[in-house]
């Protein structure tokens, strides 16, 4: 077993629990985010007007859509046996979307825009997200029934 000389044993368990905290953190805060970018999309549709590319049809249709999708994943990602289902979902969506991102870089760009470097950095944190829902993409382990 571990033995920590430097430190009472507590302290050498806290990087361990500190992890666990973490993790819990950052499931909860990519909840949070798609549940509270679902709302927005459903208060505040005009927001991303913007962002929609002239190619595709019923914007605001597929606005209100994207925002239920995002509702319907932070709530499936908080069931354990939907969550790895729900964190693939995420991942599509975050792919579906990322035209549109790359629309209205362009549309900022040939604008001169001042906010130009906040579409230029979504590209990249696309990745991020991607990275982030596909850590939940593995199956919850099945938990061995104790009523025997």
């Amino acid at each position: 077993s571990f033995r920590c000389h430097l430190a009472p044993v507590r302290s050498c368990l806290f990087p361990f629990r500190f992890r666990a905290m973490l993790s819990k953190v950052a499931f909860y805060g990519m909840v949070l985010i798609y549940g509270a970018a679902g709302v927005v999309h459903l208060v505040h549709p005009e927001a991303y007007l913007p962002v929609m590319p002239p190619y595709l049809p019923y914007h605001m249709e597929l606005i209100y859509l994207s925002g239920v999708i995002e509702l319907l994943l932070a709530v499936c990602l908080l069931i354990p046996s939907l969550r790895a289902l729900a964190a693939w979902g995420v991942i599509l969506l975050l792919i579906a979307v990322t035209p549109a991102h790359i629309h209205h870089l362009q549309d900022y760009y040939s604008k001169d825009h001042p906010y130009l470097w906040a579409t230029i950095l979504r590209l990249p944190m696309q990745v991020v997200l991607i990275w982030w829902a596909w850590l939940y993409t593995k199956p919850a382990k099945a938990k061995a029934s104790k009523l025997l």
